[in-house]
């Protein structure tokens, strides 16, 4: 009697679990099945870090404050020059991937938009193809056949060296906002400046190359990771460094009635002594403001 419970008991457990999914059944809820092909490339590929860094993928920007016209007091356009070769801008230059690469590489895909510099109101668009083509140049190579001595000449196209881009013009408005009773600045454009140089390869002029409209391109550089000096497991972005003027540099304009720099008008230590009072007159604007 006991022998006939045991299979009956036995049986009823057999046809009870053969509606069950095996793998489902020996699969727990927090096991995800993944393919061993999906990450065949990375496997093989070491890890250069201590533990796989995700933070810049992640990140988002934080949108501007909705500003009202009548809330703004005061404001002031400010045009800088950020030299890359100073020790605080050396980010700019940095060996992997240059600033100017990065700019130029998002504009060449589409990504941002370049505009024209005759203005830099940012009126006139460019194209992909117009941007790619600004620094390029042509040469034509001669080669001689060791076995027929016939000369053969190759036309080489040449890419903008990164190395010949050593400023950058910032566009910028510094405004006093009534709201929050806080004077604030916002980068309105960005634009490289190229070296021109002779035949010879002597230094002749610079010229800037396109503007980067920077609120629009704030997404992109977002993603871009910037080296930090002080701290290599602490990753900041593009966006961060601008935002937080980690830079250095000096103005050479302000919006003024003849719309002239400031080099047309002074020279030397006047010119220097005259930048560094603008920048002054912004920040007392602000302390004469309050009354203690």
């Amino acid at each position: 009697m006991k022998i006939a419970l045991k299979l009956l008991a036995l049986v009823l457990l057999v046809l009870g679990t053969a509606h069950i999914n095996p793998i489902a059944a020996q699969t727990p809820n927090d096991i995800i099945l993944t393919d061993p092909d999906d990450n065949a490339d990375n496997s093989n590929r070491p890890l250069d870090d201590v533990v796989e860094s995700n933070t810049i993928g992640r990140k988002r920007i934080l949108p501007y404050d909705n500003v009202r016209e009548a809330d703004i007091f005061w404001k002031k356009k400010i045009w800088r020059v950020v030299d890359i070769r100073e020790k605080m801008n050396l980010p700019f230059a940095y060996p992997e991937r240059t600033f100017f690469e990065i700019l130029m590489d998002a504009a060449k895909t589409g990504e941002i938009k370049a505009y024209s510099t005759e203005d830099d109101k940012f009126s006139i668009e460019l194209t992909p193809d117009e941007v790619a083509s600004m620094g390029a140049s042509l040469d034509t190579i001669s080669t001689l056949d060791p076995e027929t001595y016939e000369e053969t000449f190759q036309i080489v196209p040449n890419e903008v060296n990164p190395e010949d881009v050593k400023r950058f013009r910032l566009k910028e408005v510094w405004f006093f906002d009534e709201e929050t009773s806080t004077l604030q600045v916002r980068i309105l454009g960005i634009a490289p400046l190229i070296d021109v140089k002779d035949d010879n390869g002597n230094f002749r002029y610079e010229k800037p190359m396109f503007w980067i409209y920077y609120p629009e391109a704030r997404e992109m550089l977002a993603k871009q990771q910037v080296f930090n000096i002080f701290n290599d497991s602490s990753p900041m972005t593009w966006e961060d460094l601008l935002e937080m003027r980690f830079f250095s540099s000096y103005i050479y304009k302000e919006s003024n009635v003849f719309d002239r720099r400031l080099q047309e008008y002074l020279s030397g230590v006047d010119l220097l002594l005259e930048a560094d009072k603008i920048r002054k007159e912004i920040f007392n604007f602000e302390h004469d403001l309050w009354s203690y």
